[in-house]
């Protein structure tokens, strides 16, 4: 008597899908400094008001894009009677940027139009998981013209900066 037994073999079973993730990076353009700077004055009476201040930024710009940080008094000293904005008594230099090109040669402050102070080029970037440094940082050198005509007293201005990127 011939007995078959029949074993079948387990048979494993593999399966592969492939799925795809996609998203798309946009420009992008972040802005970060102190709160206030105040301007002080050294040496003899009537010379120049100074003051640094240090810009830190990050950009992501396209292939085809560029990125732009610019400066303007949002409104002029107040209260009346001080230096004046608007009558070009504000001054800036740019020492040289961490990525793009820094603004060149001493630029005049306004209450009507952005003045420049970093331009990028295309296909830059700083920041996290760039090469460049992160953030990157400009700073700027301002001086304020001490004019005898100026009543005493203390003065303010908001500076409005405008980062935008494409």
């Amino acid at each position: 008597m011939l007995v078959l037994v029949g074993c079948s073999a387990a048979h494993a079973a593999t399966q592969t899908i492939t799925e795809g993730v996609s998203l798309t990076l946009a420009s992008a353009a972040k802005l970060s400094s102190p709160t206030t700077l105040t301007l002080t004055v050294s040496g003899t009476t009537f010379t120049n008001f100074s003051g640094s201040l240090l810009v830190n930024y990050k950009a992501r710009t396209t292939q085809v894009g560029s990125a732009t940080l610019s400066l303007k008094a949002s409104s002029d000293f107040s209260p009346t009677g001080g230096p004046s904005v608007a009558s070009g008594n504000v001054t800036y230099t740019c020492a040289s940027a961490g990525l793009g090109t820094a603004c060149s040669g001493t630029q005049t402050m306004s209450t009507t139009s952005q003045t420049p102070v970093v331009s990028i080029s295309t296909n830059a970037c700083v920041g996290t998981g760039c090469p460049s440094a992160n953030p990157a940082s400009i700073t700027l050198q301002f001086a304020l013209t001490d004019n005898p005509q100026y009543k005493t007293g203390s003065y303010s201005a908001p500076v409005l900066f405008t980062f935008s990127s494409t």
